[in-house]
């Protein structure tokens, strides 16, 4: 594992590790968890986009009223 220094004010830092405490945490790891949620987030949009790209030639034909999409 790669150490890493971050700066934060330190208000912001204390109510981290408060935060981090009462959920039995240390402020490591829940950056550890942060950092993981953002690379998955940033898979999951690839995998949107790539999704998006496949189906552009899908068209719902234009723009719909309120009573024809409600339409039964």
């Amino acid at each position: 594992m790669k150490n890493i220094t971050l700066s934060a004010n330190e208000e912001s830092i204390e109510s981290a590790r408060d935060f981090a405490r009462k959920r039995k945490s240390t402020l490591n790891a829940l950056f550890r968890e942060w950092l993981a949620d953002l690379v998955r987030q940033q898979d999951r949009e690839a995998k949107l986009r790539e999704l998006d790209l496949r189906l552009e030639y899908a068209s719902a034909g234009g723009r719909f009223t309120r009573e024809e999409m409600n339409e039964r």
